[in-house]
């Protein structure tokens, strides 16, 4: 299995050797500084319940997190939205690699951004996703979790000469986003594992979050169910 972090340094090889621009070298330059950026403080300790919050599933219904994971152990991915190409390509690796291996467990995947239904929607059937994708509206989940953090100035000005709003692209018409998290919790909805990733082109590989995951099912004395 080839891994996320391989797929997107054959990315970056091949950015590279296209023309350079003002857009392109900005993303480098906030990566590269994201890249030597510490975990923030605040990020909710192991062992902390997750309280259940209001959320929008990918055609603007109500839902929430609880129903989602249907009170069952599961594996919450925190993606930035539809526009990102990191997010887009972890997400299809997900759908490859990770989602068969939770179904035979009966573990949920859901991943979650603060993008509006209708992005979720695009995520959703551009890569024909079998888990749950959802619309965090205010990013309550993420800032209780503690991930919440915005572009830097130059990248929001690259954003925008790029064509890309987040004020309209997200469902609170902010610029707020996740750093790419992945949480596994229990099946009483506490946090047992978090890995935050301020560098967003970065993110959980499958093998860390199976590992997690198998840690869990060990610890309650049994496999996941």
């Amino acid at each position: 299995m080839t891994t996320i972090a391989a797929q997107v340094r054959a990315m970056h090889t091949k950015s590279a050797a296209e023309p350079s621009s003002q857009v392109a070298d900005a993303f480098t330059r906030e990566r590269a500084a994201l890249a030597e950026t510490a975990l923030p403080d605040g990020i909710l300790p192991l062992g902390s319940a997750v309280p259940d919050a209001d959320l929008l599933d990918a055609h603007g219904a109500s839902t929430s997190l609880y129903a989602a994971t249907h009170g069952r152990r599961s594996v919450v991915v925190f993606y930035r939205g539809a526009w990102c190409p990191y997010c887009n390509l972890a997400l299809r690796h997900y759908q490859e690699h990770l989602l068969p291996a939770l179904e035979e467990q009966g573990v949920p995947l859901v991943a979650i951004s603060p993008q509006t239904p209708d992005g979720s929607l695009t995520m959703q059937q551009k890569h024909g996703l079998g888990f749950a994708v959802l619309s965090d509206p205010g990013s309550t989940l993420a800032g209780h979790l503690g991930i919440l953090t915005a572009p830097s100035i130059e990248a929001r000005a690259a954003q925008l000469r790029f064509g890309l709003d987040l004020t309209d692209v997200n469902a609170d018409g902010t610029v707020a986003l996740p750093m790419p998290t992945t949480v596994v919790l229990d099946d009483d909805q506490v946090l047992r594992w978090i890995d935050v990733h301020p560098d967003y082109s970065t993110r959980s590989e499958v093998d860390d979050i199976l590992a997690a995951l198998g840690r869990l099912g060990r610890e309650a004395g049994g496999t996941p169910s």
